[in-house]
């Protein structure tokens, strides 16, 4: 990937969009009603006559609906870039792409930092947990909005890939082919309890104040924490030995002390 922008030759600068949908309201999978919802979205390539050559791309976790191309304040391009454009895996000169925001992300899709208007402070915990359909239900919301009656294909990866294999479930007949990359239909019980464990270590955070941190800077220390657990668990145990094993890192000895003794340790805080 190009880290600046006289390297790159790709697709320039984009802009992220906004649709206001579901005026009467979206009901999540808990049943919770709520509407309407703001979609952040971007688009490269152009929707052909037939509208049979669009892709579908879903971000992971930390993604969000900027996958491809430059925003004029940004040093590097979207989190996919390396796949979409010009020429690439996913050639704008033949397909169009879409990337939104998943619901609850907070790269402008509605989420728990929107502002509630009855309060005029953001949402925080009052916004309704999302689940993966909740995401793809969304996001067919934003493919009618479009235009768009069929997929040519859907693809993502981690969580991404999660509502790929949504998309093939929930609405199979608009979807013509599917890539879903480093997922699973579901988690395991281990996975789970890393998962909480994380979530613990935001809670636990003082800074937490019940989701109601929007004034001030959050809970950054728990955050961390909890992203040294999900990079655990974006590795096997083989691949954390190949990658890392047991080596120092910058040293021939242990320091004995609280620094940081070996690769694996540099890698987690570094996260």
């Amino acid at each position: 990937m190009a880290d600046t922008k006289q390297e790159y030759d790709g697709l320039g600068l984009v802009e992220t969009q906004t649709v206001e949908l579901f005026q009467s309201g979206f009901e999540f999978e808990s049943g919770v009603r709520f509407g309407p919802i703001t979609v952040a979205y971007e688009t490269y390539g152009t929707l052909n006559e037939a509208r049979d050559n669009a892709i579908l791309v879903c971000h992971a976790l930390s993604g969000g609906a900027h996958a491809a191309g430059w925003h004029e304040d940004q040093r590097k391009p979207g989190w996919w870039d390396t796949m979409i454009g010009p020429g690439k895996s996913f050639d704008t000169n033949k397909y169009f792409v879409v990337s939104s925001s998943c619901i609850g992300s907070c790269y402008g899709t509605s989420g728990p930092a929107s502002i509630d208007p009855e309060t005029g402070k953001p949402y925080g915990l009052r916004f309704p947990m999302v689940t993966i359909r909740d995401m793809v239900e969304v996001q067919k919301g934003l493919v009618d909005f479009l235009g768009i009656k069929s997929l040519l294909c859907v693809a993502g990866g981690s969580m991404g890939g999660m509502q790929v294999l949504e998309w093939t479930v929930s609405h199979p007949e608009c979807v013509r082919s599917a890539i879903p990359i480093a997922t699973t239909w579901r988690h395991s019980a281990q996975q789970i309890a890393f998962n909480e464990v994380a979530r613990q270590a935001v809670i636990a955070d003082p800074a937490w104040n019940q989701g109601d941190y929007y004034d001030s800077e959050g809970p950054r220390l728990g955050l961390a924490v909890g992203r040294m657990v999900g990079h655990i668990t974006y590795l096997s145990d083989k691949g954390m030995e190949a990658k890392f094993g047991r080596r120092l890192r910058g040293k021939e000895k242990y320091g004995y002390d609280l620094s940081i003794d070996f690769e694996v340790e540099s890698y987690l805080k570094h996260q």
